[in-house]
C-alpha cells in the first residue's frame, strides 16, 4: 500500500500542477464574442498556442498515468475516492499561489476530504490487518503445514 500512497501524492501534486497552471492560461485568454463554430475554433486555437494550457494539459496527463497506475494496484473503492485529495492541494494553491479568497466554509469543506480520505485509508488498513490474521500472515496461506 505504501507504493500506491507514494504514487498517489506524486499524482496528485500532478494534477494541481495541472489545474493551477491551466486556470493561469485560461484567464490570459480572450473569451469568445459568440459561440458560432469559427470563434470557438479560434478559442481553441488560442489554447493551443498558449504555454500555461499545455503545460496544465500536460501535468493532467501525468495525472492520469498515475491514475492509471494505481487504478491496476488497487481497488477502485479505494483508489477513486482518494483522487478528492486533488481538492485539498488545489485550494491550498489556489490559496497561497493563485492568490484567491478562500472562505471559513470552504475550509471546513476541504477538512470534511481530508477526513473522508483518512477513513478510506484507515478502512483499506483494517482490511489488511483482517486479512493478515486469517491467513496466517501474509506468508502463509490457512490450512497449509509450513
Amino acid at each position: 500500500m505504501a507504493k500506491l500512497i507514494i504514487i498517489l501524492f506524486v499524482a496528485l501534486t500532478f494534477e494541481t500542477m495541472g489545474v493551477i497552471t491551466l486556470k493561469k492560461g485560461l484567464v490570459t485568454l480572450e473569451s469568445p464574442k459568440d459561440y458560432s463554430v469559427g470563434e470557438i475554433a479560434r478559442m481553441i486555437g488560442r489554447g493551443v498556442t498558449n504555454k500555461n494550457v499545455v503545460l496544465g494539459v500536460f501535468f493532467e496527463a501525468l495525472f492520469f498515468i498515475g491514475l492509471l497506475m494505481m487504478m491496476k494496484m488497487g481497488e477502485v473503492s479505494f483508489v477513486w475516492p482518494l483522487t478528492s485529495l486533488t481538492f485539498v492541494f488545489s485550494t491550498i494553491a489556489a490559496r497561497f499561489y493563485l492568490k484567491e479568497e478562500v472562505t471559513g466554509l470552504r475550509w471546513a469543506g476541504v477538512l470534511c476530504i481530508v477526513f473522508g480520505a483518512a477513513l478510506i485509508t484507515f478502512s483499506e488498513k483494517a482490511k489488511e490487518a483482517e486479512k493478515k490474521v486469517t491467513t496466517g500472515g501474509p506468508d502463509q496461506i490457512v490450512g497449509s503445514h509450513n
